[in-house]
C-alpha cells in the first residue's frame, strides 16, 4: 500500500507534467550506455532529484521529488532546519552519500526545475564516457543511438519542421 501512495502521490502528478517528465526522460536516456560507475551516479542522481529533490519557487522553496511529496514525516523534515541543504550541482550532487531508511541528512536545492534540468544537461555533455549520443524517436516512439553525419542532419531536418509549425502557430495568433 505505501508503494501504491508513494506512485500516485509522488511520481503520477509529477509525470503528468511535461517539462518533469522530459527531465525524468533525460535522466534515463542518459545512462544507456553507460559504465558500472556512471550508472551509480545516475542513481544518486534521480535519488536527489525525481526521488528527494527540492528547488525554489519565487524565493520559496519547494519540494519536487515524490519521496518528499508521498511522505508528510520527510516533507516536514526536508524543510526543516535539521538537513543540510546544498545547491543543485550535478557532479556533487551524483557522489553523495544516501541512505533509504531514515530521512536524509542532506538535500540538493536548484534554482529552479529549469535550472536543475539545464545543469544536467552540461554534466551530462561533458562527463559521459559514451562515444555516442542517444535520440528518442517521438514518431516511432523508440530510442536511436547517433552514430552518423546523416543522423544527425536527419534530427535536425525533423526539428526544423517542427519549428517552422510552431513559427506559423505563433504568426496565426498575431492580430
Amino acid at each position: 500500500m505505501r508503494d501504491c501512495i508513494h506512485e500516485l502521490l509522488g511520481h503520477a502528478p509529477l509525470l503528468a507534467d511535461p517539462f518533469f517528465a522530459e527531465f525524468s526522460q533525460e535522466l534515463g536516456l542518459a545512462s544507456l550506455g553507460a559504465t558500472d560507475e556512471e550508472i551509480e551516479k545516475f542513481a544518486t542522481m534521480y535519488w536527489f532529484t525525481v526521488e528527494f529533490g527540492l528547488c525554489r519557487e519565487n524565493g520559496q522553496l519547494r519540494a519536487y521529488g515524490a519521496g518528499l511529496l508521498s511522505s508528510y514525516g520527510e516533507l516536514e523534515h526536508a524543510l526543516s532546519d535539521r538537513p543540510q541543504l546544498l545547491p543543485y550541482e550535478p557532479s556533487t550532487t551524483c557522489i553523495q552519500p544516501y541512505q533509504d531508511q531514515d530521512y536524509q541528512d542532506t538535500y540538493f536545492v536548484a534554482e529552479s526545475l529549469t535550472d536543475a534540468q539545464e545543469k544536467f544537461r552540461r554534466w551530462v555533455a561533458t562527463s559521459l564516457s559514451r562515444p555516442y549520443e542517444v535520440w528518442y524517436n517521438p514518431h516511432t516512439q523508440s530510442i536511436e543511438r547517433v552514430t552518423s553525419v546523416d543522423q544527425v542532419g536527419s534530427i535536425v531536418s525533423s526539428l526544423q519542421g517542427q519549428l517552422i509549425r510552431l513559427n506559423s502557430a505563433v504568426q496565426k495568433m498575431k492580430f
